[in-house]
């Protein structure tokens, strides 16, 4: 095929990443750990970890995980927020031959239960606060070693202790839990202190990670991604993004939560293959606590969905900053809305770089050009190594265009979903494209525009209506803080476009609504019905779950 973005491609950008210059993401770790051993690589509440230490702990946590006897690929569970064992685990899993099942916290005992079994973990490091969920479903799993960490674990004496006294009695957030046998992370590192990690052969093709989806269209599903997939992404974000090694250390921003594939491979693996030092924020959703954490270091990568962009710019103290040191600000895991990026241009003077991807691809599959000076629209072109088509549903490609289904053909697209082939095939083409079941239209530049998820497509009288462009301009009305856009029964159109707004001007009407709706919109697209409400539902990383507001108005 051509490739008709690569004409698009800024100076410098090559059109192949070579991958095999790693073994495995090991490989790739341990040349960081040698190389910036004496630089601090990650930081959360004040207290800094660096490269060596970070070597050190990982290797003793490694070791202590193989003398559990596990098999080679065994998969173990991280169960933790942003906190600063996380990094140290997941080191520790991949460095000693395992596989690392990435588990959302905030899962319910069912979604846990699900992912625990469906993986076949046998091991998991939780933070306390979530034990409990733990407690519920751990009978019925395969899981026999459990560690159990605390806020506090890594944070010194003094502080550690003050944290967890907080966390514990102030806060009450860590509900009374019972899992005999478990042992606490303080104890497994003083066990593993004496303990030697045992090289371990890897490559190419072993499992890293199991990395499940959001079970926005049915069960949730653990995309199957090899060393190489990684090493790839990896490896093609440092083309795209043209970072160059040096002496001035980044500072990457972990706002997302790592067990997110975007903020895994963006924040965490990017910013250890730069020597940079990343910023975990444990809790995002606190915007007062996350800004006045930015205020302390000269960011240089934030990462983020449009929802959290959104909430730093209504946080008043936000616009205080010194933005002076902001140079790549990525905008993913749903879409980026115009009056958004728009904003944050006019705040931060750098443009929000929309990109795409799953995390079946690594996450990342396209991006828009780093140094755009405002918002394009469109999810950018594919990067290094990366091949998209737009197919029909018979799985032909598309003219230029037309709309269809986006396909994804790279380095970084996941080996199939674990233990599902029915589902592997009926997402993977013969020739090795990914259906990501997301619709779009890729023009002349190659450049491609997300139209809308397949399954979110509302038919209004057999007109198509897709929620993201009807949410990205009620976004624009200035009474408007959080939109959501659904399809409902109709019995005149078949469906209509249902509004869920939160307000920003608690004044706002439907009224006025529908007349902004009126002239910005065609009239089989204008909403027929608005619900006003205080928050919307969400995925922990902010996306909002258009699913679940379907899903009432079904049960209803």
């Amino acid at each position: 095929m051509e490739k008709i973005w690569l004409k698009s491609y800024p100076e410098g950008v090559p059109a192949e990443i070579d991958s095999t210059q790693f073994r495995s993401i090991t490989h790739l770790l341990e040349e960081a750990f040698r190389k910036y051993a004496d630089r601090n690589a990650y930081v959360c509440m004040d207290k800094f970890l660096t490269y060596r230490e970070l070597d050190q702990l990982s290797q003793q946590m490694g070791a202590w995980l193989q003398s559990l006897g596990l098999s080679p690929g065994a998969r173990v569970a991280i169960m933790m927020p942003n906190v600063l064992q996380y990094p140290v685990a997941m080191a520790a899993i991949l460095r000693a031959g395992y596989t690392v099942v990435n588990v959302n916290p905030l899962y319910t005992p069912r979604e846990l239960q699900h992912q625990l079994i469906d993986s076949g973990s046998e091991a998991i490091i939780v933070l306390e606060n979530f034990a409990v969920t733990l407690q519920q479903v751990i009978a019925n799993t395969s899981v026999k070693h459990v560690v159990v960490a605390t806020m506090g674990d890594m944070l010194g004496f003094l502080k550690g202790a003050i944290v967890n006294l907080v966390v514990r009695k102030v806060k009450k957030m860590v509900p009374a839990y019972s899992l005999p046998g478990a042992i606490s992370y303080k104890k497994m590192m003083a066990d593993a202190a004496g303990m030697t990690l045992k090289p371990v052969k890897q490559g190419h093709d072993d499992i890293a990670f199991l990395q499940y989806t959001g079970g926005t269209t049915g069960v949730s599903k653990g995309a199957v991604l090899l060393h190489r997939n990684i090493i790839a992404n990896v490896l093609q974000n440092e083309a795209w993004l043209q970072f160059k090694h040096s002496e001035d250390q980044l500072v990457f921003v972990a706002a997302l939560p790592l067990y997110h594939i975007y903020s895994l491979t963006v924040s965490a693996f990017m910013g250890m293959r730069m020597g940079g030092l990343t910023l975990l924020i444990p809790n995002p959703r606190d915007i007062p606590g996350f800004v006045k954490e930015l205020a302390k270091y000269r960011v240089a990568v934030l990462p983020a969905v449009n929802t959290l962009y959104n909430a730093l710019l209504n946080n008043a103290d936000f616009a205080k900053l010194d933005f002076s040191s902001y140079s790549v600000c990525n905008g993913g895991g749903m879409a980026v809305q115009k009056a958004v990026a728009d904003k944050w241009l006019k705040v931060t003077g750098t443009p929000i770089i929309e990109g795409y991807g799953l995390s079946e691809t690594s996450p990342v599959a396209t991006a828009n050009r780093v140094d755009i000076k405002e918002f394009t629209g469109t999810i950018g072109l594919p990067i290094p190594s990366t091949e998209v088509i737009i197919i029909d549903d018979d799985g032909r490609e598309v003219p230029l265009g037309q709309t269809g289904e986006i396909a994804i053909r790279g380095p970084q697209v996941m080996a199939g979903y674990w233990n599902r082939a029915d589902e592997t095939a009926k997402t993977m083409t013969a020739d090795g494209y990914f259906k990501t079941g997301d619709i779009g239209i890729m023009d002349e530049r190659g450049y491609t525009r997300i139209v809308d998820r397949k399954k979110d497509m509302i038919i209004v009288s057999g007109f198509n209506v897709y929620p993201n462009e009807v949410e990205g301009v009620v976004a624009g009305h200035p009474g408007v803080l959080e939109v959501a856009c659904i399809g409902v029964l109709d019995k005149n159109s078949g469906e209509a476009v249902k509004l869920f707004v939160v307000r920003k001007d608690p004044n706002l009407t439907a009224e006025q609504l529908l007349d902004f709706c009126k002239h910005e919109l065609t009239a089989y697209k204008k909403p027929k019905f608005i619900e006003f409400r205080d928050e919307l539902p969400k995925t922990n990383v902010g996306k909002i779950l258009r699913r679940q507001l379907r899903d009432e108005k079904t049960a209803a």
